[in-house]
């Protein structure tokens, strides 16, 4: 009885001690009311992501029209107030690529038009093209043989079929009480984790590169023979379909890190690439299969533009006495094609975007200067946040796989010291839940301070897992705080993340205002704050290689 009763006393104070460091973070409540007040009642967010995705619509890297959709967003924080807006450049990263025009449909034996979507950065085609339709039914490289001379101008198919099955459980959800409480008890992170995927040094990486090879060589094959265009069946049901960029054969021994994309000037040759829904796609091979002669007619118009540097917006709000640090909020401004990058991630620039607006709209005056980053190439491997954060503040030595998964002495620059911390909006619509807190406890108290007034929104759950595949990776790797948030998951990965159904239809308001509103809250929060963030601590540094060693 005495050691329980002796368990309860400690448990109170942990807890007093827990609320004496929360009473410790200073809060200006009047603003962060009025944050509140602003972002819900006369939230401007909605008509920002219209003008993201309805307006100037998908924003590839490096084409055409991200840089409408770039200068209009730069020339809207200008309008708000905001000070030096510009186009921070990186690169060069490559070729540009638009569609303008594209149609597909079965002719014969029985005349149905084909859902599909080009990948980006495939070729185009001259005209309108007609021609047979073949099942490319090989199991491994050898089976190509009995296909030589027989593909010339057709429509290949290059996959197998697969099965699609009735959808029982809903599309969409929230976090439950559960799965929250889960992240909470989580532990410190073993290994730097990669929303969506393995980890890129993991052995599930290399079997999906061998695995893949099959399909290089299918390509490479179809290159070869004259193929017109290689088909293969997409990802997804009911319409929809997940498209990416068109697939560039590689040798085996080429690493992860290094893979050259389609958008790449040092790429080769490859066939048109375009993806068809999986119902259409399987249709196809079955009456091939029963011995129909299919015949297809396409039109698939494309331009190249002529390699550019891409770039990333930067805008900020300058501070007041402690102006010279600098706390950074962001999400990635490029997309996919097929869609209009809705949840992906015109909803983390809408957000930040508005989390800037309804500061300066109400007036308030941050002591450090709160700067906006709308990156571009994410989608192709964090490219523009890692060159920004490369430029301004350091980096480790390794390349791509160090810094994804850590390891390699870090070189800072003179800014490293000046950034305070970096938050990151980029996994859909769903509403804010919480912090993924990327292994450093020491914010903890901070963080249960800055959601205290949103509880009642949904977002108090605060974990030590880090989450990965986005843009504060960058700032992650170099050692300086970087967070992004916990959101519901809603249709993210079920319907729209990569898929031509990520369009403003699926963005559910209520959950953009209160996003808004936080991503406000922390960027005032951090400005005002008298110290700087917590940092983890820095690796030791790694002792020189003994001469002839490895």
């Amino acid at each position: 009885m005495k050691r329980l009763f002796g368990f309860i006393i400690i448990g109170v104070l942990v807890i007093q001690c827990s609320f004496a460091q929360i009473a410790t973070e200073k809060i200006d409540t009047v603003a962060i009311n009025k944050i509140k007040d602003e972002g819900m009642d006369r939230s401007q967010v909605m008509e920002i992501l219209s003008y993201l995705t309805d307006v100037y619509g998908p924003r590839l890297t490096g084409s055409p029209e991200y840089k409408q959709a770039a200068e209009w967003a730069k020339q809207k924080l200008a309008s708000w107030g905001l000070q030096n807006a510009y186009f921070d450049k990186w690169g060069p990263f490559g070729k540009g690529w638009s569609l303008k025009r594209f149609s597909a449909s079965v002719l014969e034996p029985m005349a149905f038009p084909v859902i599909a979507y080009p990948k980006a950065w495939t070729p185009g085609l001259k005209g309108t093209v007609r021609g047979n339709v073949v099942y490319l039914d090989a199991k491994n490289e050898a089976d190509l043989e009995k296909y030589k001379g027989k593909i010339k101008g057709a429509f290949v198919l290059v996959n197998d079929p697969r099965e699609i099955k009735a959808h029982l459980d809903p599309e969409g959800k929230r976090l439950t009480d559960a799965e929250l409480l889960k992240l909470a008890n989580a532990g410190l992170p073993v290994q730097p984790q990669r929303r969506g995927g393995p980890n890129p040094d993991s052995a599930a990486i290399a079997n999906f590169l061998r695995g893949n090879q099959l399909v290089g060589k299918k390509l490479e094959f179809c290159l070869k023979e004259g193929a017109a265009v290689a088909i293969d069946g997409g990802r997804g049901d009911g319409g929809m379909i997940f498209v990416q960029g068109a697939t560039v054969p590689q040798p085996a021994n080429v690493p992860f890190g290094q893979r050259v994309g389609a958008y790449d000037e040092k790429a080769p040759a490859i066939v048109p690439q375009v993806t068809v829904a999986g119902e259409h796609y399987n249709r196809m091979v079955r009456a091939i299969q029963k011995g129909q002669k299919l015949k297809m007619e396409m039109n698939l118009e494309v331009e190249f533009t002529k390699p550019d540097s891409a770039f990333n917006i930067i805008a900020e709000i300058p501070g007041t006495d402690l102006k010279d640090e600098v706390v950074m909020i962001g999400g990635h401004f490029d997309s996919w094609h097929a869609g209009t990058g809705a949840t992906d991630d015109a909803t983390g620039s809408a957000a930040c975007m508005e989390a800037v607006r309804i500061i300066k709209t109400l007036g308030l005056q941050p002591r450090r200067t709160i700067r906006i980053g709308l990156w571009a190439g994410e989608e192709q491997g964090l490219l523009g946040s890692r060159a920004y954060v490369k430029k301004h503040f350091g980096e480790r030595e390794g390349g791509i796989m160090t810094f994804m998964g850590g390891g390699g002495n870090l070189v800072t620059k003179a800014e490293h010291a000046k950034l305070s911390v970096y938050f990151n909006h980029d996994n859909g619509t769903g509403k804010f839940r919480g912090v993924y807190m990327q292994g450093n406890e020491a914010v903890r108290s901070i963080f249960q301070a800055w959601l205290a007034p949103f509880a009642s929104m949904g977002a108090s759950t605060l974990t030590l897992s880090n989450t990965g595949g986005t843009d504060h990776l960058a700032y992650d790797a170099v050692g300086l705080p970087g967070f992004q948030f916990i959101q519901d998951p809603v249709e993210y990965d079920t319907r729209t993340h990569h898929s031509n159904m990520d369009v403003y239809d699926r963005v559910q308001e209520d959950d953009m205002k209160q996003a808004s509103v936080i991503m406000a809250a922390f960027a005032y929060n951090a400005a005002m704050r008298d110290a700087m963030f917590p940092r983890k601590p820095m690796p030791a540094p790694r002792p020189p290689s003994a001469p002839g060693g490895n």
